[in-house]
């Protein structure tokens, strides 16, 4: 799938009824759905309770909170990608508090072409962001594997005492001879074992 026909998720955190209306012509539905707007802090931190959003978008002020802490915790744990909304004046500054959190930084007011492209630079970080989420899930799963295997090792061991390498060669022939994998031949050696 092409990065254009990417759908993300978006929320819009802005007290600004000017941006919050425009925001139909600049998010269009086709690319950014579900797209929900919230105007505080405290209902941004609710919405991210509800559900994971790709994009999260913070136009400064807030009634509320400056937002600053909100977006440098969605960009280091949440896994969204933040992008920051700020007064010209206070962007220099800003910028080098959050950038360090993967948070970008955008001085208002935005032309067209500079909207689109920082949505383009969001898109991008998002889908870096999803291929290393695909290689810490296969991490975690292999390592989830190798402790089954493990597991089962050690009952081969103790029950039937078989020497490590003597169990180890046992799982994966009987994977082998089986068509299985090694974690559900495990699996199986710990249910008959346990």
């Amino acid at each position: 799938m092409s990065l254009k026909e990417r759908v993300y998720s978006v929320l819009v955190v802005s007290a600004s009824e000017k941006f919050n209306t425009a925001l139909p012509d600049y998010l269009p539905e086709i690319r950014y759905q579900p797209l929900r707007v919230v105007t505080s802090i405290s209902a941004a931190r609710r919405a991210f309770a509800e559900r994971r959003f790709d994009l999260c978008i913070i136009n400064t002020p807030l009634p509320d909170d400056p937002g600053v802490r909100f977006a440098i915790d969605l960009g280091s744990t949440k896994g969204a990608i933040v992008l920051l909304l700020v007064h010209p004046d206070l962007y220099d500054d800003l910028r080098d508090k959050v950038t360090e959190y993967g948070v970008f930084t955008l001085a208002r007011p935005l032309s067209r072409p500079v909207w689109n492209l920082a949505l383009d630079f969001l898109a991008t970080a998002r889908e870096h962001h999803r291929t290393q989420e695909k290689k810490t899930l296969s991490v975690e799963e292999k390592m989830a594997e190798i402790r089954t295997v493990n597991r089962a090792k050690w009952l081969l061991i103790s029950e039937l005492k078989m020497d490590e390498p003597q169990a180890h060669r046992y799982i994966e022939k009987q994977a082998m001879d089986r068509c299985l994998s090694k974690k559900e031949v495990a699996e199986e050696i710990l249910k008959t074992y346990s």
